[in-house]
């Protein structure tokens, strides 16, 4: 089976006009809460492919692009790339959709909307999964990620696509050269020409450089989990979600289900044994009650 045959490639249309896609895994037939991978700032659901087919077994499964990533339509306001903006497609396609009950499994700043979710939706989710990011984002982490979003470098083939993102990204855990194309795949796109470009819009950079210089406090919005059940994962050396934030999270919510994976930066794969078995644990937690 190929790998469009274990979803439908669908489109809806945003309140303000876009063409924003998802992909629907599994089927809309399946009992309890349906499974909304929300991906990083620049990613988009071609991340999700290997766990969203896995879990498709039992679950239904959707993974949006944000706009101005993968198969979505770019937004000609960059000031749009902001949470308030994602948030407003995220509902619009739960109602589309008919989705009264979700569990978010968000990575980086997926995971920041699952808190949002959680303080302004809370009787919509129904559990969380968050992956390597928490209300206390580091700086330096941020300023790496500002700078590679930024850079829109096409390259002539792959072997130069994947020589990028390695002196790029902070992750000891990709070491081999098929891991490390698989990543390449699913951040890049060959363009009509034969150019292998980004698959987001660079201005999504100027969008983050913006808010970086505001002070947001976001510790309100993860208390919004108190009564909602959260895994969160961290990279063993995530320069996104440091230990003492994540130390602050464990004691605000002792209850919180947790996972450091070993020499792991940011973002850890969702789809690796150990990350996946946990997952799958928590989510049994959640729908057997």
């Amino acid at each position: 089976m190929s790998e469009a045959e274990n979803y439908k490639a669908c489109f809806y249309t945003s309140q303000d006009g876009l063409s924003l896609f998802y992909r629907d895994y599994g089927s809309s037939q399946a009992k309890g809460p349906t499974l909304v991978f929300l991906g990083g700032i620049n990613r988009n659901s071609k991340d999700h492919h290997d766990i969203a087919t896995e879990l498709s077994h039992q679950y239904r499964v959707i993974c949006p692009d944000y706009r101005g990533r993968g198969q979505s339509q770019s937004d000609k306001n960059w000031r749009n790339y902001q949470p308030v903006t994602y948030l407003n497609d995220l509902r619009h396609l739960f109602t589309l959709l008919n989705l009264h009950q979700v569990i978010v499994i968000g990575t980086s700043m997926g995971g920041l909307l699952a808190m949002a979710l959680s303080a302004f939706s809370p009787t919509v989710l129904k559990g969380a999964v968050i992956n390597d990011v928490g209300p206390d984002i580091n700086p330096k982490g941020i300023a790496r990620i500002i700078d590679y979003l930024g850079d829109d470098t096409a390259f002539d083939n792959w072997e130069s696509a994947i020589k990028h993102i390695q002196n790029a990204w902070n992750d000891p855990s990709i070491k081999t050269e098929d891991d490390w194309l698989k990543n390449a795949h699913e951040t890049f796109h060959e363009n009509t020409e034969g150019e292998i470009c980004i698959d987001w819009d660079p201005a999504i950079a100027t969008a983050l450089e913006e808010d970086t210089g505001e002070a947001h406090d976001l510790w309100p919005l993860f208390k919004g989990f108190k009564n909602i059940p959260i895994l969160t994962i961290r990279g063993e050396v995530s320069d996104i979600l440091t230990q003492k934030t994540f130390d602050k999270m464990i004691a605000l919510l002792p209850n919180m289900s947790t996972l450091i994976v070993p020499e792991t930066g940011h973002t850890p794969r969702l789809d690796t044994p150990l990350v996946l078995t946990k997952i799958k644990e928590f989510l049994n937690s959640i729908t057997q009650k």
